[in-house]
């Protein structure tokens, strides 16, 4: 089991700690609730350093990460990141990542912790006849989490940059708590605000330090993989592993809007007949109608019991009071407003689908 930088830091707090993507990772400290309610109203920073970082770098960069990617990298400027897929070459989701451009011809790819070494491979697959400089810096990085409405506050004094500029899905490279270079990103996976912050592993306890001492007067607190999970679910953001995976189209994800045909990429001309022929089932968001805990695996059923589908995430929301979920259905289910029914034990609970997100801030 490997460890982050941080993991002697977060046993000294007294944070639970579990196994997660390969890594012993704080899964809480005073609880999730607390947890998930100090990022909603004030502020809060989560070690995510066991994400995955690749440079790809050099003349022929931006041509492989076109190839390789659903979106449209060439409209990155420097300092600007998007969201985006690796599709694979059967209809499916290799994984979902964040791609940053660094310099004119260096490009960052962030992705998720469990997928590193499958993603590293199925890059190089294509890179063999493009020829970008790859580089798998993951062990080297540590990526802080500082997320929260009191963010761009509560961390002003750390930077000689005005934080307030930093639109989100916009990056700068600038000192940070005493480092001179770091990326600042407005990036995060919690709907509530904040930045992401990318440094080394020698230099993370430094900065995790001068982040809680600044925050202190703006109740920063630790927060847990618990609370990041209950937060990314009330904004109905994808897992990967739950949500979409290998065998997950794109369209039926509601990943469409980062499916850009105006290029070459992998698989792209058969996500163009898929696209046209549209998605059989779809990715929907539910809340209960009565009370319950909808949980990953349990049934979507109609009102005779019939099985429609599965929940890929669900959770008590700490913001709304109330179970809410993911899950995949046929396409005729799918429309805001659908009566439908989880599975809970014995009992078939009421459900209705809704719009994303579920938290409105």
């Amino acid at each position: 089991m490997k460890s982050t930088a941080l993991t002697k830091t977060h046993e000294a707090l007294g944070a639970k700690m579990v196994p997660f993507a390969g890594y012993q990772m704080p899964v809480s400290y005073e609880g999730v609730t607390v947890e998930h309610e100090t990022v909603r109203q004030g502020v809060g920073v989560f070690d995510v350093s066991h994400m995955g970082e690749f440079l790809i770098e050099g003349p022929n960069a931006l041509d492989l990460v076109q190839k390789v990617s659903a979106n449209d990298a060439a409209k990155l400027t420097v300092g600007k990141a998007q969201y985006s897929y690796l599709p694979n070459e059967t209809g499916g989701i290799v994984d979902d990542l964040i791609v940053y451009r660094v310099k004119e011809e260096v490009y960052l790819l962030v992705v998720n912790a469990s997928n590193i070494d499958k993603d590293w491979r199925h890059i190089s697959k294509y890179n063999e006849s493009i020829g970008a400089t790859m580089r798998n810096i993951s062990e080297d990085y540590s990526l802080l989490a500082i997320q929260g409405p009191k963010a761009v506050e509560a961390m002003q004094s750390l930077s000689s940059v005005d934080l307030a500029t930093i639109s989100f899905y916009n990056f700068v490279v600038a000192d940070f708590a005493g480092i001179a270079h770091v990326i600042i990103s407005a990036t995060g996976y919690t709907g509530s605000g904040g930045f992401e912050i990318y440094c080394k592993n020698g230099e993370v306890k430094q900065v995790w330090d001068n982040v809680l001492e600044a925050g202190a007067d703006y109740g920063i607190k630790p927060i847990g993989l618990a609370a990041r999970d209950t937060l990314r679910l009330e904004m109905g953001y994808c897992l990967y592993g739950n949500d979409i995976d290998d065998q997950t189209s794109p369209f039926e994800a509601g990943l469409g809007w980062t499916t850009k045909f105006t290029k070459d990429f992998v698989n792209s001309e058969a996500l163009a007949k898929a696209k046209e022929h549209g998605a059989k089932r779809k990715l929907i968001a539910f809340e209960l109608d009565e009370r319950g805990i909808p949980r990953q695996g349990y049934d979507i059923v109609d009102t005779n019991g019939a099985v429609l589908g599965r929940v890929t995430s669900g959770t008590m929301s700490p913001s709304l009071g109330k179970g809410i979920g993911l899950g995949y259905v046929p396409s005729v289910f799918s429309s805001v407003g659908s009566k439908i029914h989880i599975q809970i034990r014995k009992n078939a609970v009421p459900a209705t689908v809704v719009k994303l997100p579920f938290y409105k801030g």
